[in-house]
């Protein structure tokens, strides 16, 4: 890719609506916690949920997708590598990665390491675009880290498996890449075509990798317990699909391309807060003192990335971005 949108500078015009739309993407994201874990409660695999998820997610933007388009197929063709790249890491990759390192290791420890990803971010950015973050954009990393992992109650030590983190790390690279490529919109490729055209391919490959076995797969239709209510288990696959996969990554693309890949990624280390207070909500599952302190770090560590971004203007065109 031959630019990143702004990595080095930020429009005013784009930095409160890009803020806006990576706050709702992290929320939707976040809401996929809740809702997987109450089907598995009822009987189904993460496997089956996830690739459930995906796949309805790439038929709710099909036809969004190709009216976006408006003929300019070519544009689909002459970035099939791309598309190719983001199904296979971004989308079927990550999550099968995430999925096989929660099968040997605490889920937390699991989490923790793959929302690492902005660290990645920055060392990318620094390696590749030789924009090297400054002191205060460090320590607002350093600082919504540490928060992190209080959200996330690690403070009391887990086992180690060391697959396990392997596998981990591959999740962690995997949503880096989600970042890095999310922010390029040299490619002409409207994000709602990027995001179908990902999710058609990952949501394919999850599902033959559950057919050969790599991903268990297996389905119930038991209601499922939300908010100590019963609700028919195609309610919360539907919100899976539409809301957590569909709405989410389209959100993520346009924010990203308003923010750029490093501001953008630790935005969403919001998604940890948000998935706690959806868990509250949906399953009865109240955070404890030591969590709500680590939200007010993530957010502090958020604010200090946002500070320590260049001050450099670029000129305002008004340009949209396509969704």
């Amino acid at each position: 890719m031959s630019a990143l949108t702004n990595d080095t500078a930020l429009a005013p015009s784009r930095i409160v609506p890009g803020l806006a739309l990576a706050a709702l993407s992290a929320a939707s994201f976040a809401l996929s916690g809740p809702l997987a874990k109450g089907l598995i409660d009822a009987g189904w695999t993460a496997g089956a949920a996830v690739t459930a998820r995906i796949l309805i997610a790439a038929a709710a933007l099909a036809v969004p997708a190709a009216l976006t388009l408006r003929g300019r197929w070519h544009l689909v063709r002459g970035n099939l590598g791309l598309i190719t790249a983001y199904g296979l890491i971004a989308v079927a990759g990550c999550q099968l990665a995430y999925f096989s390192s929660v099968a040997r290791m605490d889920v937390g420890v699991a989490i923790l390491i793959e929302f690492t990803s902005p660290v990645a971010v920055l060392v990318w950015m620094w390696a590749r675009h030789g924009q090297r973050p400054g002191r205060l954009t460090i320590a607002g990393a350093v600082v919504a880290l540490a928060g992190l992992m209080l959200v996330l109650d690690l403070v009391s030590g887990v086992d180690i498996d060391l697959i396990g983190v392997a596998w981990a790390l591959g999740a962690m690279l995997g949503a880096a890449f989600y970042w890095v490529i999310s922010a390029d919109e040299d490619n002409g490729l409207p994000g709602i075509v990027l995001a179908a055209g990902g999710l058609t391919l990952g949501g394919v490959v999850l599902l033959v990798a559950g057919l050969v076995g790599i991903v268990p797969i297996a389905m119930s239709d038991a209601d499922v317990v939300l908010a100590d209510r019963s609700v028919p288990w195609w309610l919360p696959i539907l919100g899976l699909g539409v809301v957590t996969a569909a709405l989410a990554y389209v959100l993520g693309i346009a924010a990203t391309r308003r923010l750029g890949s490093r501001l953008a990624s630790f935005v969403g280390l919001s998604e940890a807060v948000m998935s706690v207070v959806f868990a509250w909500l949906l399953l009865g599952q109240a955070p404890g003192t030591i969590q709500f302190a680590g939200g007010a770090l993530i957010l502090a560590g958020v604010v200090a990335v946002r500070l320590g971004e260049p001050a450099t203007r670029v000129v305002d065109t008004d340009e949209q971005v396509s969704q």
